[in-house]
């Protein structure tokens, strides 16, 4: 590829014979080797702004998105700015990649896609001794997105196995009070209780007014992490019930996490994934079906009005849960993990936790587990209504495997997308969940 720089801030674009216009404009994308970690958005000295042409960030399958791209300094455009840019399919190879100077500090990149997917552009400045990244992701006609994964003939047969083996162990809850995470209307307990193998530990928020509650089921993201329970929806009117997944107390020193992280439950996605009966995450599916038979057994719960909720790993354990379990009534995800793992067998990008990608995971039988896993088999049971909410920049959890996900769902469903987020929410988009759930489990 030659980049032709014009003084007049136009440049041109020679790619395989042809030579698309490159104006200055505000979009920002990240090359792979040089990816940002996923975060909430901060502010930077220097400041590239990336944004596509179209408000809504959606093209139709075989247009052209334009990249608008702003280098700023002090908020005002940088003269004769070198950039250097890659425009790449959801976290695959780059299908144009250079660098040129905008002279007036602004300027466009162009691009298609020919099925189907997203298409995210990068953006690196280099300036006193400092990178600066930013970028942004068109989708094309992503309700029309399908999994690659396929369901097992014996799915079905395969969990109800593993309920029944679940449901003759049982619960055995211990409550312990925690009278300093208690509020004027809320008790708040720590919580343990018997699963297929080991223990389930959570935060259970009550509120102290004597009545019959409706529930929520908070479940976790990926990690491991010390947790304080759901008080402000319990100070709604609302049993919350917050759980982790490793079988340990969830009110442990945060250092104890990060040792556990960092030893015995290390790459914890990949342990036994080559046996469908004993994969790592067969105790924590189950785990979330204990929870739900937990909150069953309050005598302060309603004993029907129950939604489960969470985001990344928590949002693909709210699929799952809610496709698993038909007592759950409604369900809340925020850019849901475990969706189409088998993405990057067919050349395109998986969800978290991104396997085939090597040789270690890249096996027949590792292969096959994932589909009894996959939280797009559990999406195709769904039958209760839900709220989603993500956004079209999230690498950790990629659009791709999310909409895959989202698209086989046929239950009633409401998407609030904000195309600029990553692997985080803004305010609006919790207070509209919240709102959501409340409403429906209120009302």
């Amino acid at each position: 590829m030659k980049t032709l720089t014009i003084s007049n801030g136009t440049a041109f674009i020679k790619k395989k014979g042809l030579i698309s216009l490159l104006i200055v404009t505000t979009f920002l994308i990240l090359p792979n080797s040089i990816q940002k970690a996923s975060a909430q958005p901060r502010l930077s000295y220097i400041k590239i702004l990336v944004a596509p042409d179209h408000p809504d960030w959606n093209y139709k399958v075989g247009e052209t998105a334009i990249f608008n791209i702003s280098v700023l300094k002090s908020n005002i455009p940088m003269k004769d700015v070198k950039i250097s840019y890659e425009i790449q399919p959801d976290r695959m190879s780059p299908v144009q990649s250079g660098t040129t100077n905008l002279a007036k500090g602004c300027g466009q990149l162009k691009e298609k896609l020919d099925k189907p997917g997203f298409l995210r552009c990068a953006i690196t400045v280099e300036y006193d001794g400092r990178t600066y990244t930013e970028y942004a992701t068109a989708a094309f006609d992503p309700f029309k997105i399908k999994p690659t994964t396929n369901l097992p003939d014996d799915f079905l047969v395969f969990w109800k196995s593993a309920k029944e083996e679940l449901a003759k162990v049982p619960v055995e809850a211990k409550v312990t009070l925690l009278p300093e995470k208690c509020t004027e209307k809320v008790n708040t307990y720590e919580v343990n209780i018997a699963n297929i193998t080991g223990r389930v530990y959570g935060i259970l928020c009550i509120p102290k007014k004597s009545g019959k509650y409706p529930a929520m089921l908070q479940v976790p993201g990926a990690g491991a992490r010390p947790y304080e329970g759901n008080i402000d929806m319990a100070e709604r009117g609302i049993i919350t019930l917050q759980i982790g997944i490793h079988g340990v107390p969830v009110i442990m020193n945060r250092e104890v996490y990060g040792n556990m992280m960092g030893a015995a439950i290390h790459n914890y996605p990949t342990i036994n994934l080559d046996d469908k009966d004993r994969y790592y995450y067969k105790r924590v599916y189950l785990a979330c079906v204990r929870a739900v038979d937990y909150i069953f057994s309050l005598p302060e719960f309603d004993g029907e009005t129950l939604a489960v909720y969470g985001g990344s790993q928590g949002g693909g354990l709210s699929i799952i849960t809610a496709g698993l379990d038909n007592r759950i009534k409604y369900l809340g995800v925020f850019y849901p993990a475990l969706c189409d793992l088998t993405g990057y067998l067919h050349d395109r990008a998986g969800g978290w936790p991104h396997l085939f990608k090597d040789d270690f995971t890249r096996k027949p039988d590792k292969i096959e587990t994932s589909k009894y896993y996959d939280a797009v088999n559990f999406a195709r049971f769904i039958t209760v209504p839900g709220f989603y909410s993500s956004g079209y920049n999230d690498r950790v959890c990629p659009p791709t495997s999310m909409f895959s996900a989202y698209n086989t769902i046929t239950a009633p469903k409401e998407f609030f997308i904000v195309p600029e987020t990553e692997h985080f929410t803004f305010p609006e988009q919790r207070e509209k969940m919240y709102d959501w759930l409340a409403r429906k489990l209120l009302k």
